[in-house]
């Protein structure tokens, strides 16, 4: 998950990365906005041509290592003007608060992770508070998220760690991160990325398959993927690449029916045709703002807000 996150995070299994968020001018939000509109309205268009057989980024294969650089990295800039706001969809205000949502976020999704972290967070504000907390006390408050006692065990523990390693201090060093409890590689680049300015490629369940389906690579394991999709990009995008190919993934580029008929990109993906091919009815699968639905978070980077996007609602109200 953008050029305007409050930090920034993106996220969503088990171990789900940029500076404080910075309130967009509203003149500039509102140009990139409008932009923003044209672009979709543009690639939309174009999205209904299918990717020649035979081509380097047809079905035919047979593609270059130069070409397939070329054409990695125009998706990424395709998807940067369809989703100009894209942001870490976690909801935080500091390195802890992402920490321990990234740890929550395994199974479960970014959206009931951000309605039960607000009473987390309001009753246990910082890892000393955290640390000396109830367990039962905290299972309660996250039953919501599912694996609610061994998610009580990870954070409670992350705390404690943090607490008496690092002086009370989420560390910015992925050596560091990856020993607290709960944390693994991709959380600690979730975190880098986003709270800390430092790149990182989350690898979550739908970068993992976009990256398949777009044959940027055939690996299947979660680090020769990172390593294998990182070589395509200069490091310095490897945080809001992220969150694009999270994005599409999550709102049109879907595991079963991908939107193809209504996907920007189409022209540049081998796998068009696997989905929904009709404009018309590619359109009613799209989960994001085309669609009129909410985003994962309840309190939204602005500009996200200046683009049409809606915030979700808090826990309990539907």
């Amino acid at each position: 998950m953008k050029k305007e996150p409050v930090v920034r995070a993106s996220g969503a299994d088990e171990e789900t990365g940029a500076p404080a968020e910075k309130p967009a001018a509203k003149g500039t939000a509102a140009k990139k906005a409008s932009g923003a509109k044209k672009a979709v309205a543009k690639k939309a268009a174009g999205a209904r041509r299918p990717a020649p057989a035979g081509t380097a980024a047809g079905p035919a294969g047979g593609e270059s290592r130069t070409a397939l650089v070329r054409r990695a990295r125009r998706i990424n800039r395709e998807l940067a003007e369809v989703f100009p706001y894209a942001h870490p969809e976690l909801d935080f205000e500091n390195p802890f608060q992402l920490v321990v949502a990234t740890v929550l976020s395994a199974q479960t999704t970014d959206l009931r992770v951000n309605q039960t972290t607000p009473a987390l967070f309001a009753k246990y504000p910082t890892p000393e508070d955290l640390a000396a907390a109830d367990p039962e006390e905290v299972e309660e408050i996250l039953r919501p998220t599912g694996f609610f006692r061994a998610k009580t065990r990870s954070v409670i523990g992350l705390s404690k760690a943090l607490v008496e390693h690092f002086g009370g201090e989420v560390p910015g060093r992925l050596e560091d991160l990856v020993t607290l409890p709960g944390v693994g590689r991709k959380t600690a680049f979730v975190v880098l990325g986003n709270a800390f300015g430092r790149p990182g490629i989350t690898v979550d369940t739908h970068f993992q398959r976009l990256v398949r389906r777009w044959k940027w690579t055939e690996e299947t394991d979660p680090d020769k993927i990172e390593a294998a999709v990182g070589a395509l990009f200069p490091k310095k995008d490897w945080t809001d690449l992220s969150h694009h190919v999270i994005w599409h993934g999550r709102r049109i580029c879907h595991a079963r029916r991908p939107a193809c008929g209504a996907c920007p990109i189409a022209p540049l993906c081998p796998a068009y045709g696997e989905g929904e091919t009709d404009p018309e009815k590619a359109r009613k699968l799209l989960k994001y703002e085309k669609g009129g639905f909410p985003g994962q978070r309840l309190k939204p980077p602005q500009a996200y807000l200046d683009a049409g996007g809606r915030p979700a609602p808090p826990l309990g109200a539907g």
